[in-house]
């Protein structure tokens, strides 16, 4: 196994998910890889107030700024990269924007007009794991980054901002921290990870678009696995074990997060779906991932206590 560093440059970052783009580092299974990577926006200097702009690494801001993509040598359709978290250690400057937007949610509680915006500028202390913002309001942290992605075909640019079914990428689950690990079923051939977006806290839902957005670095290990418990996009986390859905209808992304952990459950405790269902009812929570992204995401959560014999 080998140890690899990367940083955010204008060498190693790219605001689309692209399979064409050449990797800019190429790691074997079982290697770790640090990335530091910088905030959504790819500011590349604090801001000088809430709600302030500032310098960012690419100009084109098409999406999120992202380290990548990280080739894993003999990656292929068919197979699943697991992305282990071992570390999380979030910049000591983030920023979360509120209204101002047109967007779904914002429509909703009338807070579309700019002049309703509401942003906050955090300090981080990664040490004390704490946020505070110029409120003078704290919130625990909790690091993790929202965008762990592959591209989704083998051609052309891909937005980062949509989570999606196939690679994965804007999935923004709070529950990704150190010591979880993601699975990806590996969409093209050497995988092509990018990760980026890094959040130092955030809620369920992700509400107002934007958590405590913030610088990261990030050491992971990478390794490949034939074969899965369940299909599609899954992790297994320090809460527990979690399934996911995305979809533009949230009761669709709802049934597939449940239908794969139903899977889980009986592939688990070797019982049948309708059994699985039943212990499902009992025992696993189902949370809205984020509500920001173009589609919805929803989780299932079995938490690792859950079920006991």
């Amino acid at each position: 196994m080998t140890a690899h560093r990367i940083d955010a440059s204008l060498a190693t970052a790219a605001d689309v998910f692209d399979a064409e783009r050449t990797p800019v580092l190429r790691v074997d299974p079982g290697d770790t890889v640090t990335v530091h990577s910088l905030n959504a926006a790819g500011y590349t200097e604090r801001l000088a107030e809430p709600g302030a702009e500032a310098p960012t690494l690419i100009a084109s801001r098409r999406g999120h700024c992202l380290v990548g993509p990280i080739a894993v040598t003999g990656a292929r359709p068919g197979q699943v990269l697991a992305v282990r978290f071992d570390d999380l250690v979030p910049d000591d400057w983030g920023y979360t924007g509120s209204g101002g937007v047109d967007s779904p949610v914002t429509r909703a509680l009338d807070l579309v007009d700019p002049a309703s915006r509401g942003p906050l500028l955090w300090d981080i202390d990664a040490t004390a794991g704490t946020a505070r913002n110029q409120l003078g309001l704290g919130v625990r942290t909790a690091p993790f980054l929202g965008v762990v992605g592959l591209p989704p075909e083998t051609t052309g640019e891909h937005s980062t901002i949509p989570p999606r079914p196939v690679g994965g990428g804007n999935v923004d689950c709070r529950e990704l921290v150190a010591g979880a690990t993601l699975y990806l079923p590996v969409t093209v051939p050497d995988a092509l990870l990018s990760v980026g977006d890094g959040h130092a806290a955030q809620g369920d839902g992700e509400v107002s678009g934007t958590a405590v957005e913030c610088g990261m670095t990030t050491t992971m290990t990478l390794t490949l696995l034939d074969t899965a418990p369940v299909a599609g996009i899954h992790a297994d986390t320090p809460a527990g074990r979690i399934t996911f859905g995305f979809d533009a209808d949230l009761n669709a992304a709802t049934m597939t997060a449940l239908d794969r952990m139903v899977d889980w459950i009986a592939g688990l405790h070797d019982v049948t779906r309708a059994q699985a269902l039943a212990m499902a009812s009992v025992a696993v929570s189902m949370r809205v991932t984020q509500v920001a992204n173009r589609t919805w995401g929803v989780h299932a959560l079995l938490p690792h206590d859950a079920i006991v014999r």
